[in-house]
């Protein structure tokens, strides 16, 4: 998680994937300024038992690592990792992943991802993008990592920025080859009529 406006985004992640039998390990990075945005849009401070705060609740899978301990176990090529998100990623960051940095335990882990060629899903969160921002995104893109923008859907007709966020992390996850229950799929109804509510033409992966 970095300095990017989005916390509630990494929120309803980490809560997923907290949750998810499939999911053994989660390693858990937040960066000094990060910091701050969860303070200013969840109210959320400090960084002792943050994972606790985010989850409400004690955690059984999640490690937390500092930004600034490179010699983590995630900085190293040798340890086993099905993937990496950076959620949301600010354009700092998206520079530092782009040009090969690794100045600090977040990029360095999404340099290994790269160079082992594990998933790496970039939500970059940022609006109007400049030159530089674009071409970073096409350098990290053609390193083999996939841009993911935090652009929430409304055709789901979300009734509040919770169930907005937490159907975004659902598609950041699907993406990682974790589908979630409750996530919308669009499924239009061949034939029907025209003007019957759109809501009517979702279906959840739990139905």
């Amino acid at each position: 998680m970095t300095g990017a406006s989005g916390a509630i985004l990494a929120r309803e992640a980490l809560r997923a994937l907290e949750a998810d039998g499939r999911v053994e390990r989660v390693h858990f990075v937040a960066s000094e300024n990060s910091l701050r945005v969860l303070a200013e849009e969840l109210g959320v401070s400090g960084r002792n038992n943050l994972v606790e705060k985010l989850l409400s609740s004690k955690t059984r899978k999640i490690i937390q690592h500092s930004d600034a301990d490179v010699g983590a176990a995630i900085a190293s090529g040798s340890h086993p990792s099905d993937g990496m998100i950076v959620l949301p990623c600010s354009m700092g960051t998206l520079a530092a992943i782009a040009l090969g940095l690794a100045d600090s335990l977040i990029a360095r882990a999404a340099d290994v991802t790269l160079k082992e060629r594990r998933p790496l899903i970039l939500c970059v969160r940022e609006t109007p993008f400049n030159r530089i921002h674009l071409r970073n995104m096409t350098l990290a893109a053609e390193a083999g990592a996939t841009v993911f923008p935090c652009i929430p859907a409304f055709y789901n007709q979300p009734v509040d920025s919770e169930g907005m966020a937490r159907q975004f992390a659902y598609r950041v996850l699907a993406h990682l080859g974790l589908p979630q229950q409750g996530a919308f799929v669009w499924k239009p109804d061949e034939g029907r009529e025209q003007g019957t509510e759109n809501r009517k033409n979702y279906r959840t992966l739990n139905e």
